[in-house]
């Protein structure tokens, strides 16, 4: 394909002109100023169109037919302009090999999975918790060993570190995922809510390339505007190198958190949607509308991009060379979008109403030899 007039955006801006680019098998094949199309190539030409590396979604749930909140890769795909996505958690140890058999092998996307640490992971979700037994509910040898015969697709350790999930465990289910994490040598993702544990015993055991995801909830007792402490516990795990996710989903994201964290000078470093069967139709919807939320909130255009699709990307790929992803010779792995005035009212996890007054808008999704033109939910 031939992709016309488009300008692309990287976390350090914008670059001057816009530019034509040449895809075949799979890879930037040439860059440049009104480029010739000898071969007749699918041609696609926009305008005020920008184009990023892919987006990258670091928590969906996706594991469907194996968990009862999961949904189809593709409804949280190249549609919307996601080209990586990581299941995060529904499946543990015991389950994970359906996930890669089932799944991966038959997704368009890039797939990749944080591995639960209860061993069944999220088969009935919160109706049975995956640290229902306690201690008995994880099994760090099978856990380890699964690990090492998937290296491939499993990129970090997930624990949902909330009350009605965690029990009488409370901050001790931490400890064990962040002694397996270690063992591994793997990232820690840790899902807050209603504590206990309480925020601050959550950071306390995280160490740098940690994630805190639902890092923006307003949850009582747990969120990090209504403690002073915690404030600074926040701003402390930032320091030393522990990431705050958005995570949005259906009960976990705040406007009004988001604002607060905003005015502190805390960003979202990540930006992903937790989509699963009860937030596709609704806060979250996908990606672009949760990329839209926080530049309406006031996170500048480079940094909302980056939180979406270079920043998760590093994350996945820590020991990649930092290199331009839009260069000849690269994998195509490509978002194609706009930045569109509008109206539509949005809301958050806790019904608050938002007017966005922009909204990013995808409209060509590449992931090596896949690609597909690309809807939004707010159309």
């Amino acid at each position: 394909m031939l992709i016309r007039q488009v300008t692309p955006l990287s976390p350090k801006g914008f670059s001057a002109t816009p530019m034509d680019l040449e895809v075949k098998e799979g890879r930037i094949s040439r860059l440049g100023q009104n480029l010739d199309n000898p071969e007749g190539l699918k041609e696609y030409s926009f305008q005020n169109a920008l184009i990023s590396r892919g987006w990258v979604d670091l928590h969906v749930h996706v594991y469907f037919g194996a968990t009862d909140i999961s949904i189809r890769p593709e409804q949280a795909g190249l549609r919307t302009g996601v080209t990586t996505l990581v299941d995060c958690g529904s499946a543990g140890e015991a389950n994970f090999t359906g996930f890669s058999e089932f799944i991966v092998k038959n997704a368009r996307e890039k797939l990749f999975a944080f591995l639960n640490i209860g061993s069944i992971g999220l088969v009935a979700c919160n109706r049975i918790s995956e640290l229902s037994l306690g201690f008995r509910s994880v099994n760090i040898e099978r856990t380890l060993h699964t690990i090492k015969a998937y290296p491939e697709l499993i990129r970090g350790i997930k624990c949902r570190a909330s009350h009605v999930i965690t029990g009488d465990l409370g901050a001790d289910a931490v400890r064990i995922a962040r002694k397996v994490a270690r063992v591994a040598d793997l990232p820690l993702v840790v899902h807050i809510g209603e504590p206990p544990p309480l925020l601050e015993e959550v950071l306390e055991l995280l160490e740098e390339g940690d994630v805190v995801t639902h890092a923006f909830h307003g949850k009582p007792g747990g969120n990090l505007m209504e403690d002073p402490r915690t404030l600074d516990a926040v701003h402390d795990a930032r320091a030393r190198g522990v990431l705050l996710d958005v995570g949005h989903g259906a009960a976990s994201f705040s406007f009004e958190v988001m604002r607060y964290a905003l005015d502190q000078g805390i960003d979202a470093d990540l930006i992903s949607t937790d989509l699963h069967h009860n937030s596709i139709q609704g806060p979250a919807f996908d990606l672009p509308t949760t990329l839209s939320k926080l530049l309406n909130l006031g996170m500048p255009l480079e940094k909302v991009i980056a939180a979406g699709s270079t920043r998760p990307f590093n994350f996945l790929f820590p020991h990649a060379v930092d290199s331009d992803c839009i260069s000849s010779g690269k994998e195509a792995d490509l978002t194609v979008f706009t930045v569109e005035d509008t109206d539509k009212e949005v809301q958050d996890s806790l019904g608050c109403r938002l007017r966005l007054k922009k909204i990013i808008r995808p409209l060509l999704a590449i992931q090596g030899n896949h690609h597909e033109e690309c809807t939004n939910r707010l159309n």
